[in-house]
């Protein structure tokens, strides 16, 4: 298939302009609104495998995948089917189905530090409630993040945080009480000596620490070599409980997610993204003991109306029993390889500095010289060369995160041609930067 130039945007235009006097910034996700990199955003009419169609008819190869749970590529047919079968029995029931145990069952399987799961509606709400778990399981107040790391928008997480409050320059939002943002501590990611100081200095009033183990939020940053072990023997020798944020990273860098990568098992995770088959779901989990405190087992409130609604759960086993198939993460391997390859083959013969960072399908690319190991170190990007790639690209028919500091995606449904036809595209963009 040959992509075609995008040859207009008019209704996106005049969509956007409507959009704008009904909903703040146009938008309902902040980074949508092409903040970082001006222009207007392109509105979607529709989505097929590796590609998606906006209002003016333009397709574009698609490395955006709704910001990561379009692993198995835009409507499956058989993630489609599943849901629509599914919507005929009925949209939400406000009481338990056999599809939870299901999905709770399968999760647990493939993360055995989630001996027990609470299913949720998003990231956001999986987060903030394993922290509430972590505070009244140790009795302490205190949390300890990393800057650059978003782990929602929940009030004592958006500190020095990374995803839209990076892109917006927003560290902190208003609105946070200061009464609560005091009891969150933070320090730069990979640095393992700032957060033995910290622990030291403050362990008697830190419940948790919490992470993402491949930051994604920030743009894709790795952890150094012994960063996550240190930070799990940290919270082992003080009482504090360690929880993996993998809500971009759970099933997405393997079926077990980064904890099975590394050989790390957390107190408790968070999940969200693919295990909703593109469907608003979250999770968090972790041993019996500790989530034998969550309501109605125990104390810990929390609760959620469409938690573990039937559309979303059911999407999200489809896509897990189509991830478990033998041969999917190396083939998603081959295909992050490749673009990631190729991208900084193609900056490098163009002479711009560029570095990049990978773990299997999930990619970044920054346009600085140096390695990039932590938020000031992905600060170092020149994000106006980023935007003129960005728009280079979209022209060119291949749509990446309208922000330096989003995460690139690779599905299934990407072909090899797919992928050389983008990077054909960046040679030629790179040639004009």
């Amino acid at each position: 298939m040959r992509q075609k130039p995008v040859v207009k945007i008019t209704t996106s235009k005049k969509l956007f302009r409507q959009a704008r006097r009904v909903m703040p910034g146009g938008v309902n996700s902040p980074v949508r609104a092409f903040g970082a990199v001006g222009g207007h955003p392109r509105f979607i009419k529709r989505a097929q495998g590796a590609t998606v169609t906006d209002v003016d008819g333009n397709t574009y190869l698609d490395y955006v995948a709704s910001w990561g749970p379009m692993i198995l590529g835009h409507a499956h047919p058989a993630v489609v089917r599943a849901i629509q079968q599914a919507a005929s029995r009925g949209t939400s029931y406000g009481a338990p189905t056999e599809q939870e145990v299901t999905l709770a069952n399968m999760i647990g399987e493939a993360l055995p530090s989630m001996e027990q799961v609470r299913l949720v509606s998003s990231g956001t709400e999986a987060v903030m409630s394993a922290i509430r778990v972590a505070r009244g399981f140790t009795k302490r107040d205190a949390i300890l993040k990393f800057e650059g790391c978003y782990h929602g928008h929940a009030d004592h997480l958006l500190v020095k945080a990374g995803s839209g409050a990076a892109t917006l320059g927003l560290p902190d939002s208003p609105g946070v009480p200061a009464a609560t943002a005091r009891h969150t501590l933070t320090a730069p990611y990979n640095d393992s000596e700032t957060v033995r100081r910290l622990v030291r200095k403050h362990w008697r009033t830190i419940a948790c620490i919490i992470v993402e183990p491949i930051a994604g939020n920030m743009g894709v940053v790795c952890p150094r070599p012994g960063f996550l072990q240190q930070l799990r023997r940290l919270a082992s020798e003080h009482g504090i409980l360690l929880i993996f944020d993998e809500v971009i990273s759970g099933f997405r860098v393997a079926y077990g997610g980064a904890q099975t990568v590394y050989d790390l098992q957390p107190d408790l995770t968070c999940l969200g993204k693919i295990i909703g088959g593109g469907l608003p779901v979250g999770a968090y989990g972790g041993s019996k003991d500790m989530m034998g405190l969550v309501a109605p087992a125990g104390p810990v409130y929390q609760a959620g109306t469409l938690s573990g609604n039937p559309l979303a759960v059911t999407a999200g086993i489809e896509t897990l029993k189509k991830l478990k198939v033998s041969g999917v993460y190396e083939r998603l391997e081959r295909r992050g390889s490749q673009l990631a390859q190729g991208l900084a083959n193609a900056a490098r013969q163009a002479g711009i500095p560029w570095s990049h960072t990978r773990m299997g399908s999930l990619l970044g690319g920054f346009f600085t010289a140096g390695p990039v190991v932590d938020y000031h170190s992905a600060k170092r990007s020149d994000t106006a060369r980023y935007a003129r790639f960005f728009h280079g690209m979209l022209e060119r028919g291949s749509c990446f995160a309208p922000s330096q500091f989003e995460a690139a995606f690779v599905s299934t449904a990407h072909t090899a041609a797919d992928i050389e036809r983008t990077l054909k595209a960046a040679r030629e963009v790179y040639k004009r930067l």
